[in-house]
C-alpha cells in the first residue's frame, strides 16, 4: 500500500474527465482500508470504485481511495439457489459474465452496466426489468467514523428506484467491501417484459431462451445505444426518469400527444428523461469537446478533452429547457464532485 501524489483520474472515471488528486491510495483488503480511513494527517477524502457514477469537475484537495478488493465466491449452494458473495473492486460486467459462465441466474439483464460491483447497491442499478434488489442479499461495509465492519440486508438498504440509504441517510458514513447475490441454479425467472428483448431475442432466431441469451439481446441492445466509455467518455444515463402525477401526464398529451409514460401507482406514471431530452432538440448536440449522445439523449459524452465544468453546465441547461417547456424536473443520477 502506498500513498501516491498528484496523480491524474482520468483513467479513474468512464468520462474520462482529467482532474487531479493531491494524494492517491489503492485500497485491495480490508485491513488496508480500514487503515487508510483511520488517517488523520488527510481529512479531506475520497471514495472511487469503478468511476462510473460521477462527473469530476475540479481537482481534488485531498486523499483519493480506490476500492480494489477483488475475488467472487459461492458461500451458500442450495438445491434451488446460490448465495455468490463478490468483493466490492470487481468489475460489475466481469461478475456478470462469471454468474453466466455458472449458470447463476438474476442478473443477466443487468449485463454490460458499467462500474464495479461495491457502488451496484448504493444506485440500486436496474436496466431491462430488473433492479438490484431483486437479486440483493446483503452487503459489507465498513463505517468511516469507527472502521467496523457491518452488514446491511435487503430490507436495511431501503432500495428505491435508483436509491438507497447509502445515498440518503447513510451517505458518506460506509464504504461498501462486498456484496452477497441470492441467484438461481434451476428454473431461471427470464425476465422479457422490456419489449426491446424479446425483439431482440427474434432478430437472434432464439426461440427458447436461456440467461445466456437474455444477457446477449441485452448488451447487443446496448451496444446500439449507449457508447463504450472505453472509446468515448460517458456515465451512462446521466438523468433519472421522472415520475409525474397522472393528472400532470394528460394536461402534458393535450400538447404533446406522443408522449410515452409507465405506471407507477394509481396516480403517477413515469416518463422517459430520454424522450423530453429528444423533444427539445438537444439529442446528437455537440458543443465542441463534449454533448448529448447521438443515439441515446440521456447520455452526455466526452469526445475527448472535456472539462467537467462543461458537461455540468450542459446538464444545467437541459435540466433548464425540459422545466421550461414541460414543467418536469429531472434529476442527475450522476454523483457531482
Amino acid at each position: 500500500m502506498q500513498i501516491k501524489q498528484n496523480i491524474s483520474l482520468k483513467p479513474f472515471n468512464t468520462f474520462g474527465i482529467d482532474v487531479t488528486a493531491d494524494y492517491f491510495v489503492s485500497a485491495a483488503t480490508i485491513e488496508d482500508l480500514k487503515h487508510i480511513i483511520a488517517l488523520t494527517d488527510h481529512p479531506n477524502k475520497l471514495i472511487l470504485g469503478g468511476g462510473s457514477n460521477m462527473l469530476l469537475t475540479q481537482d481534488f484537495n485531498g486523499l483519493v481511495i480506490h476500492i480494489n478488493l477483488k475475488g467472487i465466491e459461492v458461500i451458500e449452494d442450495y438445491d434451488d439457489y446460490v448465495l455468490v458473495k463478490a468483493q466490492a473492486g470487481e468489475n460489475w460486467h466481469d461478475f456478470v459474465l462469471w454468474c453466466l459462465n455458472n449458470n447463476y441466474g438474476g442478473v443477466e439483464n443487468l449485463s454490460l452496466i458499467p462500474g464495479n460491483v461495491g457502488t451496484a447497491p448504493i444506485q440500486n442499478i436496474g436496466a431491462y426489468g430488473v433492479e438490484l434488489k431483486d437479486v440483493f442479499h446483503s452487503c459489507e461495509a465498513v463505517e468511516i467514523n469507527t472502521q467496523n465492519l457491518k452488514t446491511f440486508n435487503n430490507t436495511e438498504c431501503q432500495f428505491g428506484y435508483r436509491n438507497s440509504v447509502f445515498k440518503q441517510e447513510f451517505k458518506g458514513q460506509f464504504i461498501i467491501t462486498s456484496v452477497t447475490f441470492k441467484l438461481s441454479k434451476t428454473h431461471h425467472n427470464l425476465n422479457m417484459n422490456y419489449g426491446a428483448i424479446t425483439a431482440e431475442l427474434e432478430k437472434m432466431k432464439v426461440s427458447n431462451p436461456k440467461i445466456k441469451d437474455i444477457s446477449n439481446a441485452v448488451i447487443a441492445i446496448r451496444e446500439s445505444k449507449l457508447p463504450n466509455p472505453k472509446i468515448l467518455g460517458n456515465s451512462g444515463s446521466f438523468f433519472k426518469n421522472p415520475v409525474i402525477s397522472k393528472s400532470h401526464f394528460n394536461k402534458l398529451q393535450e400538447n404533446f400527444k406522443d408522449i410515452p409514460s409507465y405506471p407507477v401507482s394509481e396516480t403517477e406514471v413515469k416518463v422517459p428523461a430520454g424522450w423530453l431530452i429528444e423533444k427539445i432538440g438537444f439529442k446528437g448536440k455537440r458543443f465542441g469537446d463534449y454533448g448529448v449522445h447521438k443515439n441515446q439523449a440521456l447520455v452526455l459524452v466526452n469526445y475527448g478533452n472535456a472539462k467537467g465544468i462543461d458537461i455540468l453546465n450542459l446538464s444545467r441547461l437541459i435540466q433548464d429547457t425540459v422545466l421550461r417547456i414541460f414543467e418536469i424536473p429531472i434529476e442527475a443520477e450522476v454523483n457531482i464532485l
